[in-house]
């Protein structure tokens, strides 16, 4: 989800293909990037971060629904939806044009009579069609004969779509797509819905707009009380990711115990909410109290620069902090997540350390994408400072090394759960739920299904492959006691008791049913 990373890390002039890691076959397109930060709106830090808090009701009315999607996001960043591009080297984007394309996504996804917003074949014919067009042709499946009842054959139809997209047969793949538009709707069931961010990925991958609709949905312009409250709805009613930082929280709270100064960094400190809830907890903490410095990394890319940048999040956590009698204070780094130096952290002497990875490691690249390796560099870098304590929470998905249909399959079944947890907390016609499958879930899916290589930032791995990469880097599992974990189960039954949280060698699992979608650990 999107939820942060840096730009300039990814910033190429080669050419990178648009086919999975492991598979010779697909598309062609740039490798120039842009990725930003998650905006920030200063209310959060002087209202109960909760869903019925959220800023009186900044999300659209039912009635307007159908606003354009550049005017709900309040972005100005639009994408190039069909194969305009002459230059894989040199991206233009036309504003217009973007503008355009990216209100003909929302009504094929919105359409009032449910009409499919037809493909024109012609624009995503392969260079495999010019040799072979007349046995594609008698290949490719009739609209008509195509038949979809219920979530199975709709699922069905998706991989099997998916795979036609990937062998290249893009006539065959737009007349999928075209009876798949006729039975999938964000406002529909769970199934419905994943159905309907899936098959616009899978066009933004025949176009190779996947880069443009990626930034499209993630705006850089000056936070948006829209974008928050979207971000603070998904904490709040999807459990998974509020206990993900819930658990990191407890543990960062149990190593101050016996410091008088700690120390915590964060690469991806946001909007500051997980630390509003930490000095809110360490003020109900009986007992001495240490002083705590807080160093988050300021991205250049970041979305607050253009209104202050960290400083202004932390000059509001420093205000939080007098009213509760804490000694804190905060520093922002300027300088890109991956090339941070130790010494720009200004780690001092008598300190404990805490290092604090929250939705941020699975956005560097490694060594499927670069032989830098930038995500195993920063863990061996931040060893050699010898931390008390290292926080890792990351969705538990494998959307980095799986070729393309493996991937395709395990986001329809990881999100399809995250859809489905929704359901149990926001009805049906909640436009809170909208906003967040809109904002905070849609970038995502576009990211993993239509873009590869340099471009592909949404790179999630599986616990057992963190925990290769942490044992790898030098650390040493410490797991999440026991009292942290009995809060959060009496917690989570709260919203429903579909959710459920395991504990599997020292890390804790949240998950939906059966399904584990969030995966909090701790190490030293």
């Amino acid at each position: 989800m999107s939820l942060v990373g840096s730009a300039a890390l990814y910033r190429s002039p080669e050419l990178y293909s648009l086919k999975d890691d492991n598979d010779s076959s697909g598309l062609s397109t740039s490798s120039l990037y842009s990725y930003t930060s998650d905006s920030y709106d200063p209310k959060y830090f002087l209202d109960s971060p909760s869903s019925s808090d959220v800023i009186g009701n900044p999300f659209q009315s039912p009635s307007s629904q159908h606003t354009s999607l550049v005017e709900s996001t309040h972005n100005s960043y639009q994408f190039d939806y069909a194969s305009e591009l002459e230059s894989p080297r040199d991206v233009d984007y036309d504003e217009d044009k973007l503008r355009l394309k990216l209100q003909e996504l929302e009504k094929a996804l919105l359409d009032d009579n449910g009409a499919a917003m037809e493909i024109d074949s012609d624009c995503f014919d392969s260079p495999k069609e010019s040799s072979s067009s007349d046995s594609n042709l008698s290949s490719t499946t009739s609209s008509k004969d195509m038949v979809i009842s219920g979530p199975l054959s709709l699922k069905h139809m998706l991989l099997e779509c998916a795979a036609v997209v990937h062998s290249g047969d893009f006539k065959r793949a737009s007349s999928m797509i075209n009876v798949l538009r006729q039975h999938v709707s964000i406002q529909g069931d769970p199934s419905e819905r994943i159905a309907a961010y899936l098959v616009e990925a899978l066009v933004a991958r025949m176009a190779m707009s996947g880069k443009g609709l990626y930034r499209a949905l993630k705006c850089k312009e000056a936070p948006s009380s829209d974008r928050l409250s979207a971000m603070q709805v998904l904490f709040e009613v999807c459990p998974c990711f509020r206990f993900g930082f819930m658990a990191a929280n407890g543990s960062i709270l149990e190593a101050f115990r016996g410091e008088k100064r700690v120390h915590i960094v964060d690469f991806d400190v946001n909007q500051g909410s997980q630390y509003y809830t930490l000095l809110q907890t360490l003020a109900k903490t009986p007992g001495d109290r240490p002083h705590v410095r807080l160093t988050g990394v300021d991205d250049p890319e970041s979305v607050q620069r253009p209104v202050g940048g960290l400083a202004i999040i932390g000059q509001r956590l420093e205000l939080l902090a007098k009213q509760l009698k804490l000694s804190f204070e905060f520093k922002a780094v300027p300088a890109e997540t991956a090339l941070v130096s130790p010494s720009a952290l200004g780690c001092r002497p008598g300190e404990a350390l805490v290092v604090n990875f929250a939705f941020l490691l699975h956005h560097l690249p490694d060594e499927s994408v670069s032989t830098v390796n930038l995500r195993d560099q920063l863990l061996r870098m931040i060893k050699g400072l010898k931390p008390k304590l290292v926080t890792v929470v990351e969705q538990d998905v494998n959307t980095n090394t799986s070729p393309f249909p493996q991937r395709f399959a395990e986001a329809y079944s990881y999100y399809s759960a995250v859809f489905e947890s929704l359901d149990a907390t926001l009805a049906r016609d909640s436009q809170d739920r909208m906003n967040v499958e809109k904002h905070c879930l849609a970038r995502d899916i576009i990211n993993v299904v239509a873009c590869e290589g340099e471009e592909r930032i949404e790179r999630y791995e599986v616990a057992g492959k963190w925990r290769s990469r942490m044992t790898m880097a030098g650390f040493t599992a410490c797991g999440i006691s026991r009292d942290v974990r009995g809060e959060i189960e009496k917690l989570i039954q709260q919203y429903s008791d579909r959710y459920k949280v395991n504990e599997e060698k020292g890390a804790l699992h949240f998950g939906w049913e059966e399904k584990t979608l969030i995966v909090s650990s701790a190490w030293r």
